[in-house]
């Protein structure tokens, strides 16, 4: 009555045509990867580097901002003296940055 009738539609589209539509959306993904991935995987990657080769006596940069050298360091923590007779402890990966010695000297 009102609905017209559905015609099937005779024959396949081309199989180039599939692969033509589908390649914006590959590309987007090879761009992620180089752009943002890869990159993020190398910093982690360097960090975590970092964070094996701290030794005591080290000035680093913990999360937070806080300064100060390496008086301890055991398997998951490290000893950070921020001044004298004032130590904390905080996480391995909570250190961001290794900083040149004499760092702290210049700072004060």
């Amino acid at each position: 009555m009102l609905i017209n009738e559905a015609w099937a539609q005779s024959g396949s589209p081309a199989l180039g045509a599939d692969i033509w539509s589908m390649l914006p959306i590959i590309l987007m993904f090879v761009v992620l990867y180089f752009l943002m991935i890869r990159p993020q995987m190398k910093r982690a990657k360097e960090h975590k580097a970092m964070i094996g080769a701290l030794q005591k006596g080290d000035e680093v940069i913990a999360a937070g901002g806080v300064v100060g050298r390496i008086s301890k360091i055991s398997e998951n923590f490290v000893t950070l003296q921020i001044a004298a007779n004032v130590e904390i402890q905080v996480q391995r990966p909570a250190v961001q940055l290794l900083l040149p010695k004499g760092s702290i000297k210049s700072i004060e």
